[in-house]
């Protein structure tokens, strides 16, 4: 097998894109995979230094992730940073399987998700999103 130039590799368009059926609410959201960067982010936003500790901001913790997801048909943001406090209020089933699929995507396993929080204090009333 050839190894791959650095041309080779910018020209590959390599972002994963799938519509989930989500029949409580009647209709289809459309994901797409995150880049590198994009979840890196993701992960710094979810893990905070406060003083010497280090703490996990769980609130909204899948909202964040599906939010970060969704797009609509022309590959622009569903939401933004302001519609994850409501999105995180509709109910967890339909969160769960866009999540799952969030994870699946982003090439994350639950063992990474328990890895990011664990051993982690829970930052107390943080903010659900940053501006």
């Amino acid at each position: 097998m050839a190894l791959l130039s650095k041309d080779q590799i910018w020209q590959v368009e390599d972002t994963l894109i799938v519509d989930v059926h989500v029949p409580e609410w009647n209709g289809t959201v459309r994901l797409r995979g995150l880049s590198g960067a994009e979840r890196d982010a993701f992960e710094a936003e979810s893990v905070q230094q406060v003083g010497s500790d280090v703490r996990v901001n769980k609130r909204n913790f899948r909202a964040r992730l599906i939010a970060a997801c969704a797009i609509n048909e022309d590959g622009t943001p569903l939401f933004d940073k302001r519609d994850i406090i409501h999105l995180g209020q509709k109910a967890a089933k339909p969160l769960d399987r866009l999540f799952d699929e969030c994870l699946r995507l982003n090439g994350m396993r639950p063992d990474d998700v328990k890895e990011l929080t664990e051993n982690l204090e829970e930052v107390p009333n943080a903010a659900s999103t940053s501006d």
